[in-house]
């Protein structure tokens, strides 16, 4: 990607990939030694903490906009737009959730069992039928006072335009009487406008995203908390009607046309199921 800011030099970029490298083999260990001892609160607070210490290492400067609800709020769901592999880390940073990720993932060297052992719920998006199975599980999660996380667009973008929400997970807010949380992530340069630097879109690789990280000299990522929905409302809401509405907030703080389709959008990755 050409970029006309200023780049870091070499000896910087390796030290960053040094630090990084050295916080994921610190989150390994925590996980497989520490964790399962810890209590939920305990267990939250470490997430929370090497999330922070992740994105530092690598110069990533995050900004928190709008109301920050508790560290984990219980009963809700959180929804955010879906640009890069930093959103996880970006959004645990300050509310660590359960995420809910495609079951391939799973099956990924060494991140698979983390995330899974840091309680990651996993779907096949390939079997519609196994929408209404997850969606029973998360709404039971969330009915016990789980703070789980969804990226409705079922794939990422390069973070300019909003793609159509897929409404199908939106049902176990409702099963939960559940709060729904829109949240915008936007990643800027130093400048503070848009880049699509830490995309993960189209048919960008791992390694090419981290190497227009490790060149920049700063990125931000800004986390908007945006306006919580009630799905137990009266008159109670659809799940159809959920995802708009959180659509809608996204979009109107992504300050980009949501109708506007990104033509970079990973086409590698399988479309999120519907219900039936």
């Amino acid at each position: 990607m050409k970029t006309h800011l200023p780049l870091t030099a070499a000896p910087t970029r390796l030290l960053r990939l040094f630090c990084m490298c050295w916080r994921f083999l610190i989150g390994f260990t925590i996980l497989t030694f520490r964790y399962p001892r810890l209590s939920r609160e305990q267990q939250i607070a470490a997430i929370s903490r090497w999330c922070k210490q992740f994105l530092s290492s690598l110069a990533l400067e995050a900004r928190v906009t709008g109301q920050l609800p508790e560290v984990f709020p219980g009963n809700t769901l959180l929804v955010s737009n879906h640009v890069s592999w930093l959103d996880i880390i970006a959004l645990a940073a300050f509310t660590p959730p359960r995420f809910v990720a495609k079951k391939e993932i799973r099956s990924w060297p060494v991140v698979g069992w983390m995330i899974a052992r840091g309680g990651t719920l996993f779907i096949d998006r390939g079997n519609r039928r196994d929408a209404g199975r997850v969606n029973q599980i998360m709404a039971e999660s969330l009915k016990q006072g789980d703070c789980l996380c969804v990226f409705p667009e079922g794939t990422t973008t390069t973070g300019h335009h909003l793609l159509p929400f897929k409404s199908s997970l939106f049902e176990s807010a409702i099963l939960a009487n559940s709060t729904v949380l829109p949240i915008t992530l936007r990643y800027l340069d130093e400048h503070g406008n848009l880049t699509a630097a830490p995309s993960y879109a189209g048919e960008t690789t791992f390694w090419q995203s981290l190497t227009r990280l490790l060149k920049l000299r700063k990125i931000i990522v800004e986390i908007h908390y945006g306006q919580p929905l009630v799905s137990g409302r009266e008159p109670l809401l659809t799940r159809f009607e959920l995802s708009e509405a959180a659509r809608h907030d996204i979009a109107v703080n992504l300050k980009q046309s949501p109708d506007t389709p990104d033509t970079q959008a990973k086409t590698t990755a399988d479309p999120q199921v519907e219900a039936p």
